[in-house]
């Protein structure tokens, strides 16, 4: 159906095998399917169409046996409010984002700077995203499919430049967004300012001088990056533990090493070439999933695998 509607812009289906496949065999066309789901999903006017969308929703709903009705579902701010919206169980994330956002008072033309996201909020404090919930997902069905995680649908800006948050500075709703978004960072110790600037933020923040506020946190380090959950890395050596920090077109890992001293490395994202995501099971205890993310990265004129991973599947999904 793709390839009647969008021709050649739509990829070759992978070959099947026509006798009994090999383990070797099997894994090799899995991973030519998911190669070609990537490169389908790089178009926004396949993902948008109607035959795609209906196919993933059908899929989703049947996957976990959830029929079209009525729900209520609620989607979190960065303040620990939230919106309760009347929805259909088969609603994408697209249609209640943008029901989300009528509710609010924001203009359709700031969509394309926000979206929705599952995350956790850890007995420790911290603040673990799990994911960004692609358009054509249900996140009602999604969540249904991760209650042992308690995740919550929340929304959050969808960049990592800084200097567009002036393009949202007029919008009295956008702004709220945010200085919402931005005081949470601070308090879950994402953002890093120095002891002078975190005086002056809790000034402005005391006198609710918003524009203010968020003028001076884009200054500060780390701020418009997402912080993922800890992990154990094998760079510079094996059994490295990391913080990990994604923006600013970079992966800043905060390493500490064997020896108890911490190395701060930045990863260049125009010296990534390819990247790889593998679910390895559950640990010993059976409890946690181990996920490993491998990428390959040009150190010095030449290219190796770095390897990331990390006992909870919400950091790296």
């Amino acid at each position: 159906q793709l390839r009647h509607l969008f021709g050649s812009a739509v990829p070759a289906f992978p070959p099947k095998f026509y006798l009994a496949m090999t383990k070797s065999m099997a894994d090799e066309r899995r991973s030519q399917l998911e190669q070609y789901l990537q490169n389908v999903t790089l178009d926004s006017n396949i993902t948008n169409s109607d035959v795609f969308i209906g196919f993933f929703r059908k899929l989703q709903q049947d996957t976990f046996e959830i029929q079209t009705q009525g729900a209520f579902l609620d989607v979190y701010l960065a303040d620990g409010s939230n919106i309760r919206l009347d929805i259909q169980t088969s609603d994408t994330a697209q249609r209640i984002l943008e029901v989300t956002f009528c509710k609010m008072g924001l203009s359709r033309e700031l969509i394309k700077y926000f979206s929705l996201f599952f995350f956790q909020d850890r007995d420790d404090g911290a603040l673990s995203v799990v994911k960004k919930v692609a358009e054509f997902e249900l996140p009602y069905v999604s969540l249904q499919s991760m209650k042992e995680l308690h995740c919550k649908l929340g929304i959050r800006k969808w960049y990592m430049d800084p200097s567009l948050d002036t393009r949202l500075m007029d919008c009295r709703a956008s702004l709220n967004l945010l200085y919402m978004q931005a005081i949470q960072e601070v308090k879950r110790n994402w953002v890093k300012p120095t002891e002078g600037q975190m005086q002056e933020l809790e000034f402005l923040q005391k006198n609710e001088n918003k524009a203010k506020f968020l003028e001076l946190i884009r200054e500060m380090r780390f701020y418009g990056y997402v912080r993922l959950d800890p992990c154990i890395c094998d760079y510079p050596e094996e059994g490295c533990s990391a913080d990990i920090y994604v923006g600013s077109n970079e992966i800043n890992c905060c390493i500490k090493l064997p020896t108890n001293q911490t190395k701060e490395v930045s990863f260049k994202i125009n010296r990534l070439r390819s990247w790889q995501v593998t679910s390895l099971g559950a640990t010993k205890d059976g409890e946690e999933d181990t996920l490993e993310l491998r990428f390959e990265y040009n150190d010095s004129g030449t290219w190796q695998w770095i390897t990331l991973y990390t006992k909870q599947v919400s950091s790296l999904s």
